[in-house]
């Protein structure tokens, strides 16, 4: 029997939800947050939640979309992660799922429409791409969902680490398939990027649900290199070292075979995983490693968001990331069974000029300018597949450049999937806007690569300097396990407090500085050039802030109060 939304009091409501959990999906208990946000969904509530990686964010849709009356639609941005999901509801009696996707063939599409017009299927995954056409949501809306989930809702967020422009349009198809109650879900999200989250999205009053950064089975772990080759060489033996399954993440696609050639020359079942094998090759690879035919897998970033394996016990980076957001959510793979786990991170600090030149730059704003033109032009709203033809832009740096330009406030949406000129918009005025947020976005990339690097040439304790990053407190000696932390208890001493500082200067790391709490994490404050932010963390002689105008700054807690570089903002709240 179908539930409608609202029937039942809080009470009995989660009583329902524990009961479906048990009975068709065959899990005895659910976690406090989990059931948190279940109910906040049942009661038609909008809904953030961050979860660490293995934590269940897939449950808090899974329950309620059986219950609800009305398909759930889950927008999911990679193919992978779809099948995964699809293949893991088959299983489960009384549920239906499907997907809609580029990789299947149109007649396996029209099935699974027939199925939707049916009111046979409970799930329905598809990606932005796929939303992006006016069939696809003329269908989804006359089926009438009853629940809009969007999976790595970070994506959506310009400060968040893996911004896609193709999430800005979720807000607007939410309106045009009848607004359903709406549901972000992230493994990794600071307090600014949620915020943007919800305002992207539209979600109002939402409910928000974050059930905390620190993975404890997880022991973190740095080694730093100075040559190339003798990183490449420890690498393949700190992985043959490690307890099997596991997962070496290299900064190539050349670099993943040859360490997976090695690996496999040394007599252990190994692969490689790049966007440059074909679709069927990375299938296999796939699937071999989640069912335990392989014990490591060699991979770029493309890997690792669909897997559904709870027994990964190492996650080792032979190349530094960008950034400690996409850092984290790699190594969050490992030990999602609660087991203990290890992330290493093979740390040469050359390997960052990569990362910063993968930050690009802003756009070219003859090129914008030249985009507006064409909009205005039109004189009515026109498609992405119009502009492309007139400007001969490719589908991605267009898509990016008409949302700068919506920022900007010189284009609006009109119409199925078109855009128009906003009456009155200057064509400098709004390029010049649209330029300054384009490099802000940039400024905050290098920002990121920045918090990386202080992450890995840090004194003090790991698991807090990561926590720290994301807005999260830990106490000083309630480290689970780090590489610094052990270190120093080997040495019986305490772990040196961070003394990295990306601007600003300050008295040597190890004189005693009283922390006042002025700034606790969550304060909204002001600086005299770089504007307001968020304070992050506040550690030892460090604090670090989010700026809306140029990213992550770690300054010195002597220098700020000395020289009142910090203000409270106007509208100063702090978090609760």
């Amino acid at each position: 029997m179908r539930v409608k939304v609202g029937y039942f009091r809080t009470r009995s409501l989660k009583r329902r939800l524990r009961r479906c959990a048990r009975e068709v999906f065959g899990w005895e208990r659910l976690r406090p947050s989990q059931l948190a946000a279940m109910t906040a969904v049942m009661e038609g509530h909008d809904t953030i939640v961050v979860m660490p990686t293995g934590a269940g964010k897939s449950a808090v849709y899974q329950v309620p979309g059986v219950l609800l009356d009305g398909p759930t639609v889950v927008v999911s941005p990679l193919i992978a992660l779809q099948r995964d999901q699809v293949a893991h509801l088959a299983r489960i009696e009384g549920s239906g799922a499907s997907a809609v996707n580029s990789a299947q063939r149109a007649r396996d599409n029209e099935a699974v429409w027939e199925r939707v017009r049916e009111g046979r299927l409970d799930f329905l995954f598809v990606s932005p791409e796929q939303l992006a056409k006016d069939e696809v949501v003329e269908q989804i809306a006359a089926a009438a969902p009853a629940l809009m989930v969007v999976d790595e809702a970070h994506c959506v967020s310009s400060w968040g680490y893996d911004f896609r422009p193709d999430y800005l349009s979720l807000r607007h198809v939410r309106e045009r398939i009848g607004r359903p109650a709406l549901l972000a879900l992230t493994a990794s999200a600071a307090a600014p990027v949620r915020a943007d989250i919800v305002e992207r999205l539209g979600m109002r009053g939402a409910h928000e649900v974050v059930a905390g950064f620190d993975r404890r089975n997880i022991t973190l772990e740095v080694v730093r290199h100075q040559e190339n080759a003798a990183k490449r060489r420890w690498v393949v033996e700190r992985a043959a070292a490690e307890a099997k399954p596991g997962i070496v993440y290299a900064g190539t696609r050349r670099e993943t075979e040859q360490y997976a050639r090695e690996l496999s020359a040394l007599g252990f079942d190994s692969a490689a995983y790049h966007a440059g094998l074909s679709a069927a090759e990375r299938s296999r690879t796939h699937d071999r490693f989640r069912d335990g035919g392989l014990d490591v897998v060699v991979a770029t970033s493309a890997f690792g968001m669909g897997i559904d394996k709870p027994d990964i016990r190492f996650v080792l980076h032979a190349s530094v990331p960008g950034s400690l957001d996409t850092y984290y959510q790699e190594i969050g793979r490992a030990g999602r069974d609660g087991q203990p786990s290890t992330a290493i991170l093979a740390y040469r600090p050359e390997d960052l000029g990569v990362q910063r030149f993968r930050t690009g730059a802003p756009p070219d704003p003859e090129v914008l300018g030249g985009l507006f033109d064409a909009v205005r032009e039109a004189r009515r709203p026109v498609t992405a597949t119009g502009l492309r033809e007139r400007t001969g832009l490719s589908q991605t740096p267009l898509t990016s450049m008409l949302h700068l330009l919506e920022e900007a406030g010189a284009v609006m949406t009109a119409g199925r999937g078109g855009v128009r000129a906003v009456p009155g918009a200057r064509r400098d005025t709004c390029v010049r806007e649209a330029m300054r947020i384009a490099s802000a976005r940039v400024d905050l990339e290098r920002s990121r690569v920045e918090m990386m690097r202080a992450y890995a040439e840090t004194n003090g304790c790991r698991r807090r300097h990561m926590l720290g990053y994301f807005g999260e407190s830990l106490a000083e000696g309630d480290c689970a396990g780090c590489d610094m932390c052990t270190r120093a208890k080997e040495s019986k001493q305490a772990p040196l407090r961070t003394g990295d500082i990306l601007s600003g200067t300050g008295p040597d790391p190890l004189e005693p500085v009283a922390a006042d709490g002025v700034f606790p994490p969550g304060t909204r404050v002001g600086h005299s050039t770089w504007g307001e932010g968020e304070v992050m963390s506040e550690e030892g002689n460090r604090i670090t802030v989010l700026f809306e105008s140029v990213g992550y700054r770690t300054l010195s807690l002597p220098a700020v109060r000395a020289r009142g570089l910090l203000t409270p903002a106007p509208s100063a709240t702090t978090r609760g």
